[in-house]
């Protein structure tokens, strides 16, 4: 049986275990976390092979840096600023729905195809909302601090500025105000501030090794079994 780490396996399966006798019923269990564990071993390392394989082949957008050397900056800057594994664990993984597309990313060509919600979507299986919802709305902080802060558009490399359009261009007054009251904006905006900083060419940072680390930790706090 294999189940998603923050899925519930069926009740009737619990039901049916505790037909048998006690050993039976701790071996069910053992299976389960063992199965589970398993799993979070292999999504860790596709995520890290994702990232460091194609990861350092693909540019960051118009940028002077890979996808690779992106997430490796955002990592460390949110380590250096004292963030929490969740923070961490977001930054690395923030741009990983880039890496989730089949051959070249359509917003090299100006489609908007939504990156930050294909990562959201895929990691939302596996992680908390602390970091799956920050890397969702981490576009939209772009949109809202545009808004929001006179001087953040002109702070924009030109190719964020580029991709502001096909994301949707600023958010209206109305826009930012709705959107600052969802859950976790104050941590999406600390995390987009990150994202901006992490575009410096030849920049040396921890290896993937280091910060592996909070995506594994990141893992064993979500796993929730027949809870």
């Amino acid at each position: 049986m294999k189940y998603y780490l923050n899925q519930r396996p069926p009740l009737s399966i619990f039901s049916e275990a505790f037909i048998f006798n006690k050993q039976s019923r701790t071996s069910f269990f053992i299976n389960i976390i063992l199965t589970t564990i398993i799993m979070t071993e292999k999504i860790v390392e596709y995520l890290i092979n994702l990232l460091n394989v194609k990861g350092a082949e693909l540019q960051y957008g118009g940028e002077g840096v890979s996808q690779l050397e992106h997430a490796l900056q955002c990592a460390d800057i949110a380590e250096q600023y004292n963030g929490s594994k969740e923070m961490i664990t977001s930054a690395l993984l923030h741009d990983i729905g880039h890496l989730l597309y089949e051959g070249k990313d359509p917003i090299d060509k100006g489609v908007d195809a939504k990156h930050e919600e294909l990562a959201a979507d895929f990691l939302s299986q596996y992680l908390e909302p602390a970091i799956t919802m920050p890397i969702r709305a981490h576009v939209d902080c772009k949109r809202y601090l545009v808004t929001k802060k006179k001087k953040y558009y002109n702070s924009l490399s030109e190719a964020s500025k580029n991709s502001l359009v096909a994301q949707g261009g600023p958010f209206t007054i109305e826009e930012a105000g709705n959107f600052i009251k969802k859950p976790f904006m104050i941590e999406a905006i600390e995390l987009r501030k990150f994202d901006d900083l992490a575009k410096v060419k030849n920049k040396k940072t921890p290896p993937m090794g280091h910060f592996k680390l909070y995506i594994e930790k990141s893992f064993q706090a979500n796993r929730i079994v027949g809870k």
